[in-house]
């Protein structure tokens, strides 16, 4: 029967951190829900990241990356004890909402969310910007140097304008085929 009302009030609520103090906000509050006994109030603790691919020095990184910097979500019953619990975790600065009074996440929102964080491809970055000098890593252009014109985050393709012929002739590479001078 409790687990039933515990049920009825269920909902996902963002708590402000410090910052980079997310990963241990959510370890030591998961530590605090079940010490303290919370498992029926407080149900789940997320910190809301998303895969890049971050490209520097021609090497290839994959990273993880949050995507609400000083913030955790928390998915739980809002009671005396569970409100207890979670403002009085470390770092913890408070809950986001008006007063006292935390304002609950849609579901809407936690579903697009949790989407972004499992299904969603790696986006690619590159630390050039267009104007940049970059030498061509690999392709027919290897050993090039020319400038950046345009870039197609989107996509992970740069163009580069390369001189051939005396001409400045624009061709589009992906992020992996250049790097930074």
């Amino acid at each position: 029967m409790a687990k039933q009302t515990a049920n009825l009030g269920r909902r996902w609520y963002a708590i402000h951190t410090y910052s980079g103090y997310e990963e241990n906000v959510a370890q030591n509050l998961r530590q605090r829900i079940e010490t303290m006994d919370m498992e029926d109030k407080i149900f789940a603790v997320l910190v809301p990241k998303e895969k890049k691919i971050k490209i520097k020095n021609g090497k290839r990184r994959t990273i993880e990356e949050k995507i609400f910097p000083g913030y955790v979500l928390v998915e739980m019953v809002v009671t005396d004890d569970s409100w207890y619990v979670v403002r009085n975790t470390p770092n913890v600065t408070g809950f986001i909402g008006t007063g006292t009074t935390p304002t609950p996440i849609a579901k809407e929102e936690i579903d697009a969310l949790q989407k972004r964080m499992g299904v969603q491809e790696p986006e690619y970055t590159l630390d050039v910007e267009k104007g940049s000098p970059v030498q061509i890593t690999d392709g027919p252009f290897k050993g090039q140097e020319g400038k950046v014109a345009d870039i197609d985050q989107e996509r992970g393709k740069i163009k580069v304008l390369v001189s051939l012929f005396g001409r400045e002739t624009p061709v589009e590479l992906d992020f992996l085929q250049v790097k930074k001078i």
